[in-house]
């Protein structure tokens, strides 16, 4: 089965119809506009300060933890959103107002923001598109709103396919990568790398299938070409580009869980792991160097047997993520609880609880900013989905001791 997460990426682009020409190649559209949603306040618990930018009774969730979901120069961030007219949309962080990317020739899907320019990277059907935003602020959003546009360039035509991952870009800057199957039909899924400015496609391997799946196509936060994908057993593999070679680091057992995987700093991957069976598995915060093998545990779970499933959820990890600096790794449940780990000393510190409800509702998938300060995540304390940034106190930015990785 071939998963994707660009689902909640697909909007109706039919209510855009104004757009100019301004390059070859290159069309400029304006953006819709919609007021603040912004509700601020503080963990009970933790007191970290919590913003949540969309309080409206619509489905919003954070782009995947994989993806860079904060702006280049951290002037707003990413979501999807199921309001009309659907699909992605961003908020603008210094007033807090909220924008559709809307695409006049068509939806819009599996988005990642650029590293190195204020940019998003998008799919629409088969065409890979370079989406610059340009904004520019209200004094008073209140009597006027800000405004917003895209210059929107085609970076190239993918052949069809009958299932996709989302886009993902490498740590230079030069090149994306996205997971396709069915392309050509009935072929294995395949992992294919483009160069941004040229617009070539690379196939960098096929996957075998069935009972492989491939997905969590991304690439490593320190070497330009290596990227990794998810697949069956073994679930984490990674790919040379420049060779094709195709390694798997991690040792896993046959029946072991091992899920959600993130590259993190030094060619490391961290990823949620445990050797009894689900639902009521122990799932620890592991940490692989992809190019050694070498393992690590930054977060235990535990699991004892008669614990019920709901309380053995409490206690083991489900998704994690590490912040571009080094010095966190970012961790939620399915109880919605999120906890942030010293990189180094590999301290768990609770950072917000109880944002699902367990056994139904969107996951948080953690997601982090640009500076290793906030998280992004899909919260239910509202009542319903929406998309809440939490910013780690700085008591605790203070005590973690892990040097930082200048970016």
């Amino acid at each position: 089965m071939f998963y994707s997460y660009a689902g909640r990426a697909l909007i109706c682009g039919a209510m855009f119809l104004s757009f100019i020409s301004i390059a070859h190649g290159e069309t400029r559209y304006p953006l819709t506009v919609v007021p603040s949603e912004t509700k601020v306040e503080e963990d009970p618990v933790t007191g970290a300060v919590l913003t949540y930018i969309t309080t409206n009774a619509a489905a919003d969730t954070n782009l995947y933890f994989h993806e860079r979901s904060w702006s280049m120069d951290g002037s707003f961030v990413l979501y999807y959103s199921d309001r009309a007219p659907r699909g992605l949309m961003g908020c603008l962080l210094a007033t807090g107002e909220l924008f559709h990317v809307t695409s006049p020739s068509g939806e819009v899907g599996a988005a990642t923001a650029a590293l190195k320019k204020n940019s998003i990277f998008a799919m629409r059907g088969n065409d890979v598109l370079e989406l610059t935003i340009e904004v520019k602020l209200a004094k008073n959003p209140k009597r006027k709103r800000s405004t917003a546009s895209v210059i929107e360039r085609v970076i190239t035509t993918l052949p069809p396919c009958t299932g996709s991952t989302s886009l993902n870009e490498n740590c230079d800057g030069t090149k994306l990568a996205i997971g396709r199957e069915g392309s050509p039909a009935g072929s294995n899924p395949v992992v294919l790398v483009i160069d941004q400015a040229t617009g070539d496609i690379k196939e960098a391997c096929r996957v075998p299938s069935p009972p492989q799946f491939m997905n969590h196509v991304q690439w490593s936060q320190t070497s330009a070409n290596l990227l990794s994908f998810a697949a069956v057993y073994p679930r984490i593999n990674v790919v040379n580009t420049d060779t094709g070679e195709v390694t798997s680091p991690y040792d896993q057992l046959r029946d072991e869980l091992v899920t959600h995987e993130h590259w993190w700093v030094n060619d490391q991957i961290v990823f949620c792991s445990g050797a009894h069976p689900q639902p009521s598995e122990d799932s620890h915060v592991k940490v692989v160097d992809a190019k050694t093998g070498e393992t690590r545990i930054l977060a235990a779970g535990s699991w004892w047997p008669s614990g019920s499933d709901e309380e053995v959820a409490k206690q083991n990890y489900w998704h994690c993520s590490g912040s571009p600096d080094g010095r966190w790794v970012a961790a939620d449940n399915w109880h919605g609880d999120i906890t942030v780990i010293e990189g180094k000393n590999a301290r768990p510190i609770p950072l917000t609880p109880g944002h699902r409800n367990y056994g139904s509702g969107d996951h948080p998938h953690v997601g982090w900013d640009r500076k290793g300060e906030q998280v992004i995540f899909t919260s239910h304390k509202q009542g319903s989905a929406d998309v809440c940034i939490a910013t780690i106190p700085k008591a605790l930015q203070d005590a973690n001791t892990t040097k930082a990785i200048a970016q």
